[in-house]
This record gives structure tokens, C-alpha cells and sequence, in this order.
């Protein structure tokens, strides 16, 4: 009898996208033990903060994998207007829901819960840490709260905010645009240009450098202006470009204090970083966000009986 049962118990063992292990006998009954929720890490803050390198130095240190939740990064090309992240930055780490939506689709709040719900089971089950990392909050909050608070229900989560004053970010974003500038922004815009398309509301034509551009194509596709006028319609398309990444980063500051107070987030300020140059911005980041989110993230990993012990 003891020896029959010890063969049945262990014929199979399973750990279901709940967290749930079963043991499933010979008899056909399944014994379930509860293992505790899967574990989620969410990198949160405004545009420009680091959001993308501190996800990926987290991946690299605790096996992580990336789901992106930034709304315009979702569809493939501009990757400089985007900002997306090059194949070199990855540095090897496994990226979802990057470049993958189809460029005219409307990728909904509500699809993207769907979507990350089904990767972060995937990845769970790969005995990866799942880190969600993107600066489309309405995204982050739905999956959160929507779907009936399932998701919340069913994972743990880790927020980590990563904060920069507005005033320092202001002037780092500014600079950010006429680099992408300098790489090719007006080129690669030029490239998803049409005369007869003036919808700029769906798909990645909703992003920030593709409708602040679009005076200065139509003059340049009519040949009606002079070079000195090319010339200050660019630089007016520019400086608009500047201005809407400015209001996008106070609109999107504005709605993550507003989830800190329903969450518990670790606010980390990487103002210091954008203050410095070189190596010293280098030790700041250190000092001021990795280090911290690494001890954060390294708690929250404990398992619940080391928590209780400790």
C-alpha cells in the first residue's frame, strides 16, 4: 500500500501559470500546494528617466525577460522617433511586445492586458522573473486594476518608479530630440510621410516627431518654399517636437503620483545622473537607482518563509 502510493505521488509534477504546483496520481487525483503568487517587477516613470536601462540591468542580474509597455514602441519601424532600444542595448535579453503590432492597428489598454498576461504566464513558466518596463501608464494601470483586478489577484507585483526632476529632465529631453535629430529623425519620418493620409490618430503615426513634421513634408513635397522657409518650418517642427515630449513627461508624472497612491512603489531619483557627465553620471546611477532597485527587487524575490524568519 506504501509503496503504491509513493509511486502515484510522484508519477507527476506540475507548477500551473498560478503558481499552483500539482502532483497528479495514478488514480487520476491531482494534490495541489500552494506555492504563492508568480512575481511580476513593473519599471515605471516619465520618458527619458532610464526606465529601459534599469529593466535590462535587472534582467542581466535576476533572469529576467522584458515586456514592453510603451504604446508607440508596440509597432515596428521609427526606432529613432520611438526611441527604441537597439539590439546592442538589449544585450542579449529576451524583449516582448517590441516592434510586433501591426504599424496601422489600435492597440488598446485592454489588448495589452491581454497580451502581457499571456507573456507574463509564459515567462513564469520558464522560471524567468517577468519585468514590465514602458512609459505608457494607461497601459500599466489597466493591466492592474482592469480585467476585474485579475491580474493583481493572481501575481505579485514589484513597482519601481523611477523619478528625475522635471526641470532637469526638461532640458535632457530637449537635448535627446536634437540628437535623434542628428541620427536621422527627419529621414526616417519622411520615409512613413503621405500627401494623401492626414489621420495622424492610430497606429505609430500617433507619435511624438511623425504629426509636428507634417508641414514641413507638404511644403517640401509641393517645392512652394524657399530654403530659408524649409528651413523655418523645420525648426519650428523641431521646437514643437521639444514642447509635446515636455507636456508628455509632466502629463505622465502627473499620473504616476496619482497610482502611488494605490501601489506601493520604491521611488528611486536618478536626477543626480542627469546632472553629471561621463563617469560620474555613471557612479550616480549606481549609487542612486541600481543599487537600490537591486535590494528592493532582491527582497521581494525572498521566498515568503525567509520573509517570515528574517
Amino acid at each position: 500500500m506504501e509503496s503504491t502510493l509513493k509511486r502515484s505521488v510522484v508519477e507527476e509534477r506540475n507548477v500551473d501559470a498560478y503558481g499552483v504546483r500539482t502532483e497528479k496520481l495514478s488514480d487520476g487525483r491531482e494534490n495541489s500546494h500552494d506555492l504563492g503568487k508568480g512575481k511580476v517587477v513593473l519599471v515605471m516613470g516619465a520618458t527619458g528617466t532610464g526606465k529601459s536601462r534599469l529593466a535590462i540591468e535587472l534582467a542581466a542580474h535576476f533572469g529576467g525577460e522584458i515586456i514592453n509597455s510603451d504604446k508607440m514602441q508596440v509597432f515596428p519601424g521609427l526606432d529613432i522617433v520611438t526611441n527604441k532600444v537597439t539590439d546592442e542595448e538589449r544585450a542579449g535579453i529576451p524583449h516582448h511586445l517590441l516592434g510586433t503590432v501591426s504599424p496601422d492597428a489600435e492597440f488598446t489598454a485592454e489588448d495589452f492586458r491581454r497580451e502581457a498576461t499571456l507573456m507574463v504566464e509564459s515567462i513564469l513558466r520558464r522560471e524567468r522573473l517577468p519585468i514590465i518596463a514602458g512609459g505608457s501608464n494607461s497601459y500599466i494601470e489597466e493591466l492592474i486594476e482592469g480585467g476585474g483586478q485579475e491580474f493583481k489577484q493572481r501575481f505579485d507585483c514589484c513597482f519601481l518608479w523611477v523619478h528625475v526632476d522635471l526641470s532637469v529632465l526638461h532640458q535632457f529631453v530637449g537635448e535627446r530630440v536634437d540628437r535623434m535629430v542628428e541620427r536621422g529623425l527627419v529621414e526616417e519620418v519622411r520615409g512613413l510621410f503621405d500627401p494623401n493620409v492626414a489621420d495622424y490618430s492610430k497606429g505609430i503615426r500617433q507619435s511624438i516627431g511623425v504629426p509636428e513634421l507634417d508641414c514641413y513634408f507638404r511644403a517640401e513635397a509641393a517645392g512652394d518654399g524657399n530654403e530659408a522657409k524649409m528651413a523655418k518650418l523645420l525648426e519650428d517642427a523641431i521646437a514643437e517636437v521639444k514642447s509635446n515630449t515636455c507636456k508628455l513627461t509632466f502629463s505622465q508624472l502627473e499620473k504616476i503620483r496619482r497610482l502611488s497612491t494605490m501601489w506601493n512603489m520604491t521611488k528611486v531619483d536618478a536626477t543626480a545622473v542627469f546632472e553629471r557627465k561621463g563617469k560620474e553620471a555613471d557612479e550616480a546611477w549606481e549609487e542612486n537607482v541600481s543599487r537600490p532597485c537591486f535590494q528592493v527587487v532582491a527582497k521581494f524575490l525572498e521566498p515568503a518563509q525567509a520573509k517570515r524568519s528574517s
